[in-house]
């Protein structure tokens, strides 16, 4: 065995480096041991701040995420524009309180704000369930806010503490003193509100392609994603809440869920048909099989529907007459009209499909531009719309800037028929895209235009203001009788379907006598098909006289009136459809 080599005893020697041996070498080599020191320095610094910051954006990130989902999850109950109304006054309020009151929670709470968030995010589907079981208690002006300031808003206050902590630890040494102090709370507000505004254009356009892109599937990884960040032992209590939204809780779409919904629906007459999340809403398809019908939903709101105890022969029964008024286009006289074969239609809005599917049975061309997909896919499979049309899956205001050169003069007939959340999407009925339609349609040709408004309201006549701007003869009906003045000032609204019919030119809206062949062998249009009710002038709200015309950049008419009109559809739905269906989804 060789022996082992003794370590030198001498001082050692830096390999290929000579110690200091003057007064100026000596000084350099401080120097550069300080440089080193000082490196190491910054770097942990940087490290630490890096740390900081992260840990702050995620959890900023999170809570704008959670806010929209919360948004998305009260609209199937109370429609897209009930629950936008408060929103942001929860948040605002919230981050207020959270900004403001952490160092009061650290005092008080027994341990770290930050352990709770997994929790209170864990629960808030679980607590939405039952608090929508109020939802009519509740109603439509309040129940939104009372639901998000018994959920989120916690969730936005512990969150925006533990910000505020977390941001403690940031170094602003670099700042002038005078903005050193609101620059986090200021810094944090703005990343927020661009968050807030990234994620739910990417949360919709997502939303509905799997169990986990839904509303509570969303929310249930965001529920994760905060027992990530904020480990504890605490994380055991979370597993009610977890038991609950996967075995009990109906708004989880899942096979099991929905199941369940419809054996607790059945003893009502009731049943799911279909259902799934999609970009415009929960759309769902119902049975009621007491009665006999069918109908398609859009979050609270209706589409459409049919009767299904009626045979269906040509084409289906619908529920609603002012689908089959929206017919009555074809019988609009005007010289050198085509026969029905050579006809070519646009129909702009898709529902259940029930004027398409009429249009398509006279063997009219007809293309369909329908911007949800599932609304297109659920008319095909459980309204039977007919296959043999084009379909335009798409936006029809970037559709119609597109294409509307190519089109020109090329519909003989156009129906604009569009509605969903309680409301009509405003930028549809502005004079830009109005004018687009007409530039689409032929010089003979006529358009049939619904809108489901409120009489008392200013919106219903600047949008008739609107459209006789643009087609300059015209006739307006509503659906059913006008309401006495009793009843109307009961209830406080006059809400009701509107149709108008305008030819492009100067000729006068005369129908013609329906024959035999208009009707398609069908009782709802052998006695809606011909529109009976017509409105004058005199009807519309008196300050939309003086409102002018709505354009694309004055939205704002109708915006502000909208809340209004939403929350009076919201009580109209009520009364169409059993609470338990819009609370259980």
């Amino acid at each position: 065995m060789p022996p082992r080599k003794q370590p030198s005893k001498g001082p050692s020697k830096a390999v290929g480096k000579k110690p200091p041996e003057t007064k100026e070498d000596f000084e350099e080599e401080l120097k550069l041991l300080a440089g080193q020191a000082k490196e190491e320095t910054w770097t942990n610094w940087a490290a630490q701040q890096g740390i900081v910051y992260g840990k702050a954006l995620a959890l900023i990130a999170l809570m704008a995420v959670y806010a929209n989902v919360s948004l998305l999850a009260l609209s199937p109950v109370y429609g897209q524009i009930a629950a936008t109304r408060l929103h942001q006054r929860v948040v605002w309020s919230a981050l207020f309180v959270g900004w403001g009151a952490n160092i009061a929670l650290r005092g008080f709470l027994p341990l770290k704000t930050i352990t709770l968030l997994p929790l209170v995010a864990a629960y808030i589907p679980m607590a939405q369930f039952f608090l929508f079981q109020a939802s009519e208690t509740f109603g439509a002006h309040l129940g939104p806010a009372i639901t998000e300031g018994l959920t989120l808003f916690p969730l936005v206050v512990l969150s925006t503490a533990c910000v505020a902590d977390v941001l403690e630890d940031a170094d602003l040494s670099g700042l002038p003193k005078s903005i050193a102090g609101s620059a986090p709370g200021l810094s944090s507000y703005a990343l927020y509100k661009l968050i807030e505004k990234d994620s739910m254009r990417q949360l919709i356009a997502q939303i509905g392609k799997s169990v986990f892109q839904t509303r509570v599937g969303l929310e249930l990884v965001l529920a994760s994603t905060y027992s990530v960040l904020a480990r504890s032992k605490l994380l055991a209590w979370a597993v009610p809440a977890v038991v609950h939204a996967a075995f009990y809780n109906t708004h989880l779409i899942t096979p099991m869920s929905t199941n369940s919904l419809n054996s607790t629906l059945h003893a009502s007459g009731w049943s799911i048909v279909d259902r799934g999340e999609s970009m415009t809403g929960y759309i769902s398809v119902l049975n009621n099989h007491q009665d006999g019908f069918r109908v398609m939903r859009c979050d609270h709101s209706l589409l459409g529907g049919e009767w299904t105890k009626f045979p269906r022969k040509i084409v289906a029964e619908p529920i609603y007459s002012v689908f089959t008024q929206l017919e009555a286009v074809r019988l609009i006289k005007n010289p050198n009209k085509p026969p029905d074969n050579e006809a070519k239609a646009l129909n702009i809005g898709l529902g259940i499909g029930t004027t398409p599917s009429a249009l398509i049975a006279h063997g009219i061309d007809t293309t369909i531009v329908e911007i949800d997909p599932m609304v297109y896919d659920f008319a095909k499979k459980y309204f039977g719309l007919p296959l043999n049309h084009t379909a335009v899956i798409q936006d029809a205001i970037s559709w119609s800037e597109s294409n509307k050169d190519a089109l020109h003069e090329n519909y003989d007939y156009i129906v604009h028929d569009v509605f969903t959340g309680g409301a009509e999407p405003i930028p549809l009925f502005t004079f830009e895209f109005l004018s687009s339609l007409r530039h689409m349609l032929k010089p003979n040709g006529v358009i049939a235009i619904n809108y489901a408004g409120d009489f008392t309201l200013p919106p219903l006549g600047i949008v008739m203001n609107t459209i006789r701007e643009v087609f300059p003869s015209c006739r307006v009906f509503r659906e059913g009788e006008s309401p006495s003045e009793e009843a109307t000032e009961e209830t406080g609204r006059d809400f009701d379907n509107v149709i108008v019919y305008c030819t492009k030119t100067g000729e006068k809206v005369n129908f013609r006598e329906p024959k035999e062949a208009d009707y398609l062998q069908s009782l709802a249009r052998r006695a809606f098909l011909l529109p009976k009710h017509e409105v004058d002038e005199s009807a519309f709200s008196a300050a939309a006289a003086d409102a002018g015309i709505l354009r694309v950049n004055e939205t704002e008419k109708l915006s502000e009136w909208h809340d209004k009109s939403a929350l009076g559809h919201w009580a109209v739905m009520r009364t169409v459809v059993p609470n338990y269906i819009w609370q259980n989804w």
